[in-house]
């Protein structure tokens, strides 16, 4: 009897999860890149980058119900060592209720100068970015990757989620390459997720 109403309780905040996310999408579809949230299978392979022997900080951008989010920590990332910044006022709400001591801070991930604030200076383990690069200008996407590797270590990785088949930021000669990852079909739309580093480092 428990079993099912553990069951029971999982399908409902699944449901809502992506009730919310579709009224995201509806309310700002530029801001969100799909109207359902990231399968919990594409959000271990996302979080699997993670190195923890580094006792970094992770940066997540565009947590959206925090289905990433849950596999960051799954992962063993402590909390308090998660900063995760969504543009969303709903989400970052939703995502402080459910994961707390997470830094869950409101605003622009193309302005992270601005966003991160005190915390700006920080160097990261990786940037793990559900970003939806495909709807800004490619200008943009480069100047979003290359200001994310500015906060890693030489040779961390930035993984982006995308549903278009290419990689949303072609790579750039002498700044960073572009490897692909995975494409997870057991995701609504299939995800492709794309690695970006800096030259040199593998």
């Amino acid at each position: 009897m428990a079993r099912g109403s553990g069951l029971r309780k999982s399908l409902a905040t699944k449901f809502d999860d992506e009730l919310r996310f579709f009224k995201g999408w509806m309310d700002k579809p530029k801001a969100v890149g799909s109207i359902i949230p990231t399968s919990s299978v594409t959000a271990r392979r996302m979080a699997s980058i993670i190195d923890l022997g580094s006792k970094l900080p992770v940066l997540e951008l565009g947590p959206g119900t925090g289905v990433v989010t849950r596999a960051i920590l799954k992962r063993g990332v402590k909390p308090q060592d998660i900063y995760a910044v969504e543009y969303s006022s709903e989400f970052v709400d939703h995502v402080r209720k459910n994961f707390p001591g997470v830094n869950v801070i409101q605003g622009d991930a193309f302005d992270l100068g601005t966003t991160l604030g005190e915390k700006a200076g920080l160097t990261f383990d990786c940037a793990i970015s559900a970003v939806p690069l495909l709807n800004f200008p490619m200008i943009r996407r480069v100047a979003y990757v290359n200001d994310l590797l500015d906060r890693l270590p030489p040779g961390r990785p930035v993984i982006q989620i995308t549903y278009g088949p290419l990689s949303p930021v072609p790579a750039r000669h002498g700044e960073y390459t572009v490897e692909h990852f995975d494409f997870v079909i057991r995701n609504i739309p299939p995800a492709q997720l794309w690695l970006y580093r800096r030259v040199g480092h593998s």
